[in-house]
């Protein structure tokens, strides 16, 4: 398969002139002189988004534990240019999870979006800042549960979330620090807790100015320590809703974009008409992208994460460069599938999205085969 006349995103996060080969599932150095020619003419060749973490979208949600409903999500966001998914875990019962994580670590869907991972959102965060959390089920950080429920997943966690200021926390980050990306997450901690959490061996901040202190000029708080620690990478949810377009653009300015994480956060309702849904066990009423419980809180998203990453393109003033590579080239790294997705490399799954000007898409591919 040959694709012409397209814009294609290289790994210098650039768009150039050119033609690519698809053989066998992967891309390819090698021309392919013969089987089908694809013409993008007018078109954007970009790698297919990576989404390491959201909950659910058209009427399911992870924590169902259902395969179909699993298989059901993963045809619905490579309909939207989604190819890989690193779905999210909430503040659930112990047996919960673990029906999570057996259902995942048995999952053998071949269609639509790849299972590449889990991000485990709870239970060892801070009531203080639960959101859409349950409250009763927030426990102490567990190296022996994590491990458990790693175990029971078939490796798939990539991400586990934590308030560094609860106890046992600087404990659990140097116990598992090389089995896991961890993340700071639903916390109330300042600005000495959190940088002591990203010495120790956390490397990651879920949801940026979500559940978290704000940034304050003598309070810097977790936003100031992750923009301290280079090594530090945050998710930034872009669907219009839970961070101001001015927020974003400074974000980009104070990090970089190597650093910043694009994700979609979406719930069960993404992809669906406006009304009453769930999310970890809690009603969540959906208007728009908005998604609250019944108190107001911000209840995760209804915008999949091409949805997102058009917002902060159109909508906040985000280059179309760094915006694409914020959803492909970063979260693949950070979750350690970059040697085989993530760009547009000769070896590695030939994952694509062909967007128009006004970055509809047009065509969406996984290991070479249309959606």
């Amino acid at each position: 398969m040959r694709i012409k006349n397209v814009k294609v995103y290289t790994e210098d996060k650039k768009f150039i002139p050119g033609e690519v080969s698809v053989s066998g599932g992967k891309f390819s150095a090698d021309p392919a002189d013969d089987g089908e020619v694809l013409d993008g003419e007018g078109c954007y060749m970009i790698p297919g988004l990576v989404d390491i973490h959201f909950h659910g979208c058209v009427g399911d949600d992870f924590c169902d534990a259902k395969e179909e409903g699993i298989a059901n999500m993963a045809k619905y966001e490579a309909s939207v240019g989604v190819t890989s998914i690193c779905p999210a875990t909430m503040t659930l019962s112990e047996e919960e999870l673990h029906n999570i994580m057996k259902t995942a670590g048995a999952y053998s869907g071949t269609e639509g979006a790849k299972l590449v991972g889990i991000n485990m959102e709870g239970p060892f965060i801070s009531e203080k800042k639960k959101g859409a959390q349950a409250a009763k089920y927030i426990r102490k950080c567990d190296a022996d549960l994590f491990r458990k429920l790693q175990e029971e997943s078939g490796g798939l966690i990539k991400l586990v979330d934590i308030a560094p200021e609860n106890d046992g926390a600087l404990e659990f980050i140097r116990e598992v620090k090389d089995e896991v990306v961890i993340s700071i997450a639903h916390t109330v901690a300042d600005y000495d807790a959190a940088s002591k959490a990203l010495a120790e061996g956390a490397s990651h901040v879920t949801h940026l100015y979500n559940a978290m202190p704000p940034l304050n000029h003598r309070e810097p708080g977790v936003i100031g320590a992750a923009r301290d620690d280079e090594k530090c990478h945050v998710e930034l949810i872009c669907d219009g809703v839970h961070i101001h377009p001015s927020v974003v653009r400074a974000t980009f300015a104070m990090f970089g974009a190597d650093r910043v994480i694009l994700i979609s956060d979406s719930m069960r309702a993404t992809g669906l008409t406006d009304g009453q849904y769930t999310l970890g066990g809690q009603d969540v009423f959906v208007k728009g992208p908005k998604a609250t419980l019944a108190d107001g809180t911000i209840a995760g998203s209804a915008t999949d994460l091409m949805g997102c990453m058009r917002v902060a393109v159109q909508k906040m003033g985000i280059p179309l460069e760094d915006a694409v590579g914020c959803a492909t080239v970063n979260p693949a790294k950070e979750i350690g599938i970059y040697d085989h997705c993530g760009s547009i490399t000769p070896g590695k799954d030939a994952d694509f999205v062909l967007l128009d000007e006004e970055l509809n898409v047009k065509a969406v591919y996984i290991n070479g085969k249309k959606q």
